[in-house]
């Protein structure tokens, strides 16, 4: 049982191999407890999803041991729109998880003198810890909310700490300090920007969670090289919250039968491959690579079996696939231009037929002059080529 201190979690994460030595006086220097609010909402060591809020004034010793728990931490639901204790509809700021975090911080690669700009400021526990590596004068970072912003800005300043700290779009990066020899991207996007890019030097690393439209995310670890363009390799799987910026509305599945009630007008066919096969994080993602404006949801019953519907993000093709536990074949209805569920087998026949590959197989190379992202297998001389 580990012991919800600074001590107890710093030797976890040494144990589970997140947080390294050179890391470690970074930890005991910048306390997690001051970067975090009276509420929050824990949330889950298994799973995804949050507990209910815990409020330090009242629950003490349960806030603390949160905080020293290796989970992450809600502080802000529905950009701040939702107050009280309550659960809103969606998170959108948190204390990260420390694991991911020093997984993160070591990806960086952060050496003394580097120029570092962070995109997504959240907390401020990040800005803190890179500021007691690199100092204060070498530290950059960015936050869209304002609110979040002024929590953070005090947060940092009570920790010592006197980092540059812009409200902003973090897509936009920040020119008045680059150029940068380190970014770290803390919210997923769906692309990496091209400012940011173009505000980083010759060699200088960007690590950020990347996501696909499909679905699944992982942690890209790109270095600039010196025709201006960023490549390298995926490192991890990620599951973070969205860029503003990036994210996406999705049209409800009747704007695509129309008047008809479903299957309407599609075709009907079976197949062999589950819809299981296809719903964990890493299948997701190699899709997602593979394919291009499309989107899975779940339509779950109480039997225990579902309708995997897939969408594209013009509105013009959807897909169901009926998944009935212990069932040899399934049930597929299509429509529109594009096959869907063709373009998803072909995806998982790819990954199968080349060995499963996982994240660190794949990789991204990304040109910010066309906006270019184009993923690859074992080298960016194996681009992998869009199916739909």
């Amino acid at each position: 049982m580990w012991e919800a201190s600074p001590d107890g979690l710093a030797s976890r994460l040494v144990e589970s191999g997140a947080l390294t030595t050179d890391w470690l006086p970074a930890f005991k220097a910048v306390p997690r407890e001051l970067f975090v609010p009276d509420v929050m909402w824990p949330g889950r060591s298994e799973g995804v999803g949050q507990g209910q809020a815990l409020d330090r004034r009242e629950e003490p010793e349960s806030w603390r041991e949160a905080v020293y728990s290796d989970i992450s931490l809600t502080t802000q639901w529905d950009d701040g729109r939702h107050v009280g204790k309550g659960k809103g509809t969606s998170p959108t700021c948190s204390n990260s998880q420390p694991s991911m975090v020093f997984s993160m911080l070591d990806a960086l690669d952060v050496q003394p003198g580097c120029r570092v700009l962070e995109i997504g400021t959240g907390t401020g526990w990040n800005a803190a810890l890179l500021s007691e590596r690199v100092g204060s004068r070498n530290m950059t970072t960015v936050e869209v909310d304002p609110e979040n912003a002024r929590r953070a800005r005090k947060s940092v300043r009570d920790a010592g700490y006197r980092p540059t700290m812009v409200v902003g779009d973090g897509a936009d990066g920040w020119a008045e300090s680059a150029p940068y020899d380190r970014v770290l991207v803390t919210a997923s996007v769906t692309g990496i920007p091209a400012p940011v890019i173009r505000q980083s030097a010759a060699g200088a690393v960007i690590v950020a969670p990347y996501a696909t439209t499909y679905g699944g995310g992982a942690v890209a670890r790109l270095t600039v090289q010196r025709d201006g363009s960023a490549l390298g390799p995926f490192i991890a799987s990620a599951a973070f919250m969205r860029l503003r910026g990036h994210r996406t509305s999705r049209k409800h599945t009747g704007d695509y039968l129309g008047a008809k009630e479903w299957p309407a007008d599609g075709d009907r066919s079976v197949t062999a491959l589950s819809p299981e096969a296809v719903g964990d994080w890493l299948p997701m993602f190699v899709i997602g690579l593979l394919t291009s404006g499309v989107f899975p949801w779940a339509e779950r019953y109480e039997d225990g079996s579902y309708t995997l519907w897939l969408r594209d993000a013009a509105v013009t093709s959807w897909a169901t696939v009926d998944h009935v536990p212990n069932a040899p074949r399934f049930v597929v209805y299509q429509s529109g231009p594009r096959r869907l569920w063709d373009e998803v087998e072909a995806a998982y026949a790819w990954w199968e037929s080349n060995g499963f590959p996982g994240y660190g197989r794949l990789g991204l190379t990304v040109d910010p002059d066309t906006g270019t992202h184009t993923p690859w297998l074992d080298g960016p001389d194996r681009p992998l080529r869009a199916l739909g």
